[in-house]
This record gives structure tokens, C-alpha cells and sequence, in this order.
């Protein structure tokens, strides 16, 4: 993703009268073109800012708060220079305003002074679509964080590595939330230590919150709290080293995306949160339901938003559950919100340079359509089948760990056998109801507690007999087991 000011500069040597920035920080977009404007050749531009509560000020006092007469002063009077305006995106439902703007964009093209427009969005009236140049810049970029942090570490020594890190913990923050937050965790810390990081994480946290287009997912369980998926696991372990800055330094590729398809409740959701964790990147999770509900503006420009926030905040995981709901009425040649949005994400997963890993779960496997398998998207397309009889020891015990049970007191063998063709979703299940009805008893879990749950559960298996045949046979040439293939239980 370009650096704002490249896209300033982009704007400006493309001869557009009118750039669009659109950003929540006004004082740092104006900081940036007062940085441009310094260095603009042969001579240095002013930037003049107006507002609709002080006008335009000059000395001290104001000037044109009217939008009309400020838009007639920079169209017949009005110097060489940058000209904001923080105030006028929002009415451009005037169609008298919207009139004047038109024509004093015409009077000023090539004339050395150029309007801003400084917006929350990037919607904009069609009749001026052609004289306006966009420029996206939700967040500070690495220079910006870089300077920042070098100026707040002034008298304190720090490790270039976590300073480095640091930099990259704070991408997704505004310049403001970074600094506050950034002061508040030196009161609190004498160096950059785990402690610290984990604040600045809990941090991004909010702020993805308010973003309100990308959820923050607290890290999860480690490779040993995932039962199975053997071959999974170690894909992920082997990767686990590339996104730090040493791999970067030696020019290791980066890994792009996985797609985990398969069964519902064998551990998908559960996968991409491991994932996370053994690489230690911040996850996000995009709900496409969200993309299409149209609260927040057109369902295109919702998804555009979360893929520039997601990489703003790289290195992190992006986490699309079901992404198969969110393609589901696309069909080659039509038109429409899903088409359209399925056509960008093939593009963007096919050309983003961001450190951007895309962890995708599909259960309605026969919705994708082939081009989402094509390899350069996704490093890796997995099946997950319900577990054979040795992942559900494993899940077992895994489960009985969580329920403050002892395996040892228990026969696996035994129980991975009454769950035979059970997922882990239904293992867990199974082992929680067990408890609770023996904490209702006031006694001990014991074996017959927990054949006893088995049996009040109706498998998924059993319900979907139909639909998971024709599941295993649509994935046993298009996908890579998530686990090792072994000789079929009996």
C-alpha cells in the first residue's frame, strides 16, 4: 500500500483540481501537507485550512466561513497553494454548492492551486467523480510510526528488534491513539518486555472495535491444544519463522493464505487461531455478514475498507469464516455486489504485497467456485475430515484436561470408541454435559458418566450421512488431508 504522500503526489502530478483524502485524522493530514507543500519546487506552497465554524484564517481572523464566497475567493483571487477543506464533504447534498465546487475545480486546472477535500468516506457525488482524485489514508504508514517512536525513545535504550517490533505493534493506530498510548505504558514499564506488548495488543484491540469493520480475536490455544490435524500442524510449525525480521532479512517468501475446508465442528475456527498464536501475529476476523448488512455504506466499499485496514495492521492473520457464504451468489459474467466483491478478493489475494496470511474455513465446500482453489491464492487448500479414532483419544484427553479430569483415570481407548464417526465439537460437548450432571449429583466424573452423555448425542455424521459422502468426494482430488491418511477404522 503507498505512502500517503505518494498518493498526494500522484494526485498533483496527474493534474486533478480536487483530491479526496480520505482519513480520520485531521491534524495529521494537514501535518502531511504542510510536509509536502515545504518541499514543493521551485518555490514552497502555502496550505490554507477552512473550516465551516472559523472560515479560513488568516492572521488570526477569519475569513470566508461561507462555503460559496470561500469557493468564488480561491476560483478568481486566491494564491498558488494547497487549499483545505475539513467541513465540505457533507454538504455536497447542495446542489448550489456542488455547482460552485464543479466550477471552480474548471477555473484553477493548471493554475498552481489545488482544493482538499477531507472526508470520512470515499462516496462522492457523480459530478465530480472525473475531477477528483482519491487518496486513502485511514492510517499512518511505517515512516510516520517509525518517526513517532524515535521520538518518544529519546533518552531511553532499547533493542533495535523491539523497537522494530513496536513499529509494526502499533500499525492500525491513528498517530494520536499510538502516542497516548505509547506514554501511558512507559508510566507502567521500564522496557519493552512481553508485558508491554500484550498492552499494545489489548489496545489494537479497542480500536478495531470502534472500527467496527474487523474483529479483534484474542490469541488462542498452541499446536498442543489443538487435537489431530497432524499434517496441518506441521505446515503451520514449519512456517512459523517467516514473518519475523530475520526471515524478512534473508528473503524467505511469505505465506499468503490457507484455506481449511471440510466438516463442520472438526477444528477449522479452532486452526486459524493456533495459527495466529504460533506465529505470534495479531488476528482478525471479517464478518462478512457485516460486509453485505449495508450499515456502514455499499458492501464494495466495506470490504475495499477492511482489506486496507487489515494491511495497515501487518503483519496479522486475516480470519474470513464461511468465506463460501460471502461468494455464494456469484456466477462468471453477472453483475452485483457479490460478484464484484469476489472479483476483488481474487485480485487482491493475487497482488498484495502487505504481510497479509489469509486464513480461510468453508463447511458448504460445493459453493466455491474453482477459481478461489487456483494455486497463488492460498498456499495450501486442506480437508478436515472428522477425526479417526486416534485424534479422538487425543481430543478426549485434551477435553478431560479442560473439565479438571485426569485421562489416566480413564479408558481412551474405550471412549474413542463409543464416539466413533463423532466430530470434536460433539466430543467436547459430551465431556462438559458429563460434568455438569455429576457436579448436579455431588460426585466424581466417572466412565459410565460419560457413556452415558454419549449417548444422548445425535453424531453430525449420522444426521448428514448424505451430504458428507458427497463432501469427502468432492475434496479427495481438490484438497490436502489436514490429517495423515491412515487405515480406515474398521
Amino acid at each position: 500500500m503507498r505512502s500517503t504522500l505518494d498518493q498526494i503526489r500522484t494526485a498533483l502530478a496527474s493534474a486533478y483540481p480536487i483530491t479526496v483524502l480520505v482519513s480520520p485524522e485531521e491534524e495529521r493530514q494537514e501535518n502531511l501537507l504542510q510536509r509536502f507543500a515545504a518541499a514543493a519546487k521551485p518555490d514552497e506552497l502555502p496550505v490554507v485550512v477552512w473550516n465551516c465554524v472559523d472560515g479560513f484564517l488568516d492572521n488570526g481572523s477569519d475569513l470566508h466561513r461561507d462555503p460559496m464566497e470561500a469557493l468564488a475567493w480561491i476560483a478568481a483571487d486566491a494564491p498558488r497553494g494547497l487549499y483545505l477543506f475539513k467541513d465540505l464533504g457533507n454538504q455536497l447534498d447542495d446542489r448550489r454548492l456542488l455547482r460552485r465546487l464543479r466550477d471552480t475545480a474548471m477555473k484553477i486546472r493548471n493554475s498552481g492551486r489545488f482544493l482538499f477535500l477531507l472526508q470520512q468516506d470515499a462516496l462522492l457525488p457523480d459530478s465530480i467523480k472525473p475531477l477528483s482524485y482519491v487518496v486513502i489514508s485511514l492510517f499512518p504508514d511505517d515512516g510516520e510510526l517509525s518517526a513517532l517512536v524515535a521520538s518518544l525513545l529519546q533518552g531511553r535504550r532499547e533493542k533495535d528488534a523491539d523497537v522494530e517490533r513496536l513499529v509494526g505493534s502499533l500499525k492500525g493506530m491513528s498517530l494520536t491513539e499510538a502516542e497516548h498510548l505509547i506514554r501511558r505504558l512507559f508510566d507502567r514499564h521500564t522496557a519493552l518486555d512481553e508485558d508491554f506488548f500484550r498492552e499494545v495488543l489489548d489496545e489494537k484491540e479497542q480500536i478495531t472495535r470502534k472500527e467496527g469493520i474487523l474483529e479483534f480475536v484474542p490469541p488462542d490455544e498452541s499446536l498442543s491444544g489443538l487435537g489431530g490435524l497432524d499434517q496441518l500442524k506441521e505446515w503451520v510449525a514449519e512456517r512459523s519463522s517467516l514473518f519475523l525480521p530475520e526471515a524478512r532479512k534473508q528473503g524467505l517468501p511469505r505465506p499468503r493464505g490457507v484455506l481449511m475446508m471440510g466438516i463442520s465442528g472438526c477444528g477449522k475456527s479452532l486452526a486459524v487461531k493456533v495459527i495466529a498464536r504460533q506465529w505470534r501475529l495479531p488476528l482478525f476476523r471479517l464478518d462478512m455478514n457485516l460486509v453485505f448488512a449495508g450499515v456502514q455504506g455499499s458492501a464494495e466499499w466495506i470490504f475495499h475498507r477492511a482489506l486496507e485496514a487489515v494491511e495497515s495492521v501487518a503483519p496479522a492473520v486475516l480470519w474470513i469464516d464461511e468465506i463460501e457464504m460471502g461468494i455464494a451468489g456469484y456466477h462468471e459474467g453477472e453483475t452485483g455486489s457479490n460478484t464484484r466483491i469476489f472479483s476483488t478478493f481474487l485480485t487482491w489475494m493475487q497482488e498484495h504485497r502487505a504481510d497479509v496470511f489469509v486464513a480461510a474455513t468453508a463447511n458448504r465446500i460445493n459453493l466455491l467456485p474453482a477459481e478461489i482453489l487456483r494455486k497463488g491464492r492460498f498456499d495450501q487448500v486442506f480437508f478436515v475430515d472428522l477425526p479417526n479414532e486416534e485424534e479422538r483419544k487425543e481430543i478426549m484427553s485434551i477435553h478431560l484436561q479442560r473439565n479438571d479430569l485426569d485421562p489416566a483415570n480413564y479408558d481412551l481407548i474405550l471412549l474413542a470408541s463409543a464416539t466413533r464417526t463423532w466430530n470434536g465439537a460433539e466430543i467436547e460437548q459430551a465431556v462438559a454435559s458429563a460434568r455438569i450432571t455429576a457436579h448436579a449429583r455431588g460426585i466424581e466424573v466417572s466412565q459410565n458418566d460419560l457413556l452415558a452423555a454419549f449417548g444422548k448425542i445425535i453424531p453430525l455424521s449420522r444426521t448428514m450421512e448424505v451430504q458428507l459422502k458427497t463432501i469427502r468426494s468432492w475434496a479427495r482430488t481438490r484438497a490436502l488431508p489436514a490429517t495423515r491418511v491412515v487405515k480406515p477404522e474398521m
